[in-house]
């Protein structure tokens, strides 16, 4: 089975890395590649700057579902916005509903209970999934937050449940970490670059996730690699630069894979600006990329 196969069989996953790895191009080519597989896709974006609509040629979500193809959609989401949402869930009357959300003690509450917003942003995936949600969706990808900041919303279930345990919110947070710890149903997909700065975080995120959570990720995705000149090229300035920046790739990846035995894929670098065509270009050569 090649590790897209294995990715296409998991509910949820999470892609992270470093900030301006390519993380969420890296989210928009799984999901352009799982949808063509016959999977419901739906992308999560949890950054307010709303960016994956660019890769994708589709309108900003706005907290919207957007078609983006195909089985493939997209969502921009916000953590109080989710849990205000809950609110008038539990509370059908308009009027209490918005009392309790514009109180005070509410938004003290919010902002005071560890991981409440991260358990709220993982929490409606679960329920996406789960929630007998319109249209129906296979697998929840999510453009997550960058590096250490995605090892602390994968624990933030398993923190509030014990915070309110023996309460509502402790027995759906309980739920919901339990979910995130079984390995046939989530995974975690890390981007990089093949330089030092993200190889080190890469490390760094491997042993994080494997001391606090126990989860292995699924795969490496290295963007941006320098491709390797034809034998005999010029040597000219440009060309030079070319060879080393190669050669840098090339030892970071090989100081990379001294500590990760796990799947690890390239992608190069290519002449296209952010958007559908680099996507499918990057899909494309993903797909063959697998062993």
């Amino acid at each position: 089975m090649s590790v897209l196969d294995r990715i296409a069989e998991r509910q949820l996953v999470v892609v992270t890395g470093k900030g301006g790895v390519g993380k969420t191009t890296l989210t928009a080519v799984l999901g352009r590649l799982l949808a063509d597989r016959g999977k419901r896709v739906l992308l999560l974006e949890v950054d307010p700057r709303e960016s994956l609509h660019q890769a994708l040629g589709t309108e900003p979500s706005g907290g919207g579902i957007v078609q983006a193809g195909p089985g493939l959609s997209i969502q921009n989401l916000q953590p109080d916005a989710v849990i205000e949402g809950l609110v008038r869930e539990k509370v059908p009357i308009p009027y209490l509903a918005r009392k309790i959300t514009e109180s005070v003690a509410f938004h003290q509450f919010v902002e005071g209970a560890p991981g409440l917003k991260e358990t709220a942003l993982l929490g409606h995936a679960y329920r996406v999934l789960h929630g007998g949600h319109r249209p129906r969706t296979d697998l929840v990808i999510v453009d997550a937050p960058a590096t250490g900041h995605s090892a602390t919303m994968l624990a933030a279930p398993g923190l509030l449940a014990q915070a309110a345990e023996g309460g509502q919110l402790g027995a759906m947070a309980s739920d919901l970490a339990a979910f995130l710890a079984d390995a046939s149903r989530c995974g975690v997909v890390l981007a990089t670059l093949a330089e030092e700065m993200p190889i080190q975080e890469t490390l760094e995120l491997i042993a994080l996730l494997r001391a606090k959570l126990g989860i292995r990720p699924d795969l490496i995705v290295a963007n941006g690699m320098y491709p390797p000149l034809p034998p005999g090229a010029a040597q000219d300035p440009g060309r030079s630069l070319w060879r080393a920046r190669r050669r840098l790739n090339e030892a970071e990846l090989a100081r990379l894979s001294a500590s990760w035995d796990g799947s690890l894929l390239e992608l190069p670098l290519l002449p296209l600006d952010r958007g559908p065509a680099l996507v499918n270009a990057l899909a494309s050569l993903l797909k063959r990329a697998e062993p």
